[in-house]
């Protein structure tokens, strides 16, 4: 293989610094498909970059301080990666709010959304993976604030007959963070009981 690709291709990700997502689509330029595919492929087994999925790496960052060394990044950090390369919406599906609110111990193995976006399954290894299903509910995913998307997605899974008086004490500090203007926007986005609980707390 020219070793010029994959020199050119790892000063590219290098410049575009940790933590950060790169596709194999996005290097097509730098030469063939296949050229570009053991690139990254001797680029991960040199653990350079991780191997997240089909088509998708990481350029880790690297805990120096505390001396954890890779930091792999979460199914939430993946699934918001493709949606931006994809130019898409969505939004965690109750289960996965709940959990990613700390509001479930269920550890998420599975993360769903719901997407404006193509459905598709996307497999991470390890057994993980992340699930867009198609949705066509713009209300859904016109939330300006994400942490008041996430509030009213695990509300709408707890249910109206099962959102206890424990449940409003665990949310009321999340609704705390939301600032007025967004709170004052997504409110209407709510179901009518979500709204009803939200505006007392």
């Amino acid at each position: 293989m020219d070793n010029s690709v994959q020199n050119t291709i790892k000063q590219s990700i290098i410049r575009r610094g940790r933590g950060k997502f790169v596709f194999l689509q996005d290097f097509s330029v730098y030469g063939s498909r296949d050229a570009v595919k053991k690139a990254f492929q001797r680029l991960a087994n040199e653990n350079f970059i991780l191997r997240i999925a089909n088509g998708i790496y990481y350029y880790p960052q690297i805990d120096k301080v505390l001396g954890l060394g890779v930091i792999k990044p979460s199914l939430d950090d993946v699934a918001q990666a493709i949606a931006k390369r994809d130019r898409v919406k969505i939004i965690p599906s109750g289960t996965y709010a709940l959990n990613m609110l700390g509001l479930s111990t269920q550890v998420a193995t599975n993360a769903v959304y719901y997407t404006n976006g193509t459905a598709r399954r996307i497999h991470i290894g390890d057994g993980k993976g992340i699930l867009f299903i198609h949705t066509n509910d713009n209300k859904m995913l016109s939330f300006k604030s994400r942490l008041m998307m996430l509030i009213v997605s695990a509300m709408r899974e707890i249910g109206e007959h099962g959102f206890t008086e424990e449940y409003k004490s665990q949310i009321k500090p999340f609704v705390e963070n939301v600032s007025k203007t967004d709170f004052e926007h997504d409110i209407t986005l709510a179901p009518v009981w979500v709204r009803n609980i939200l505006l007392t707390l």
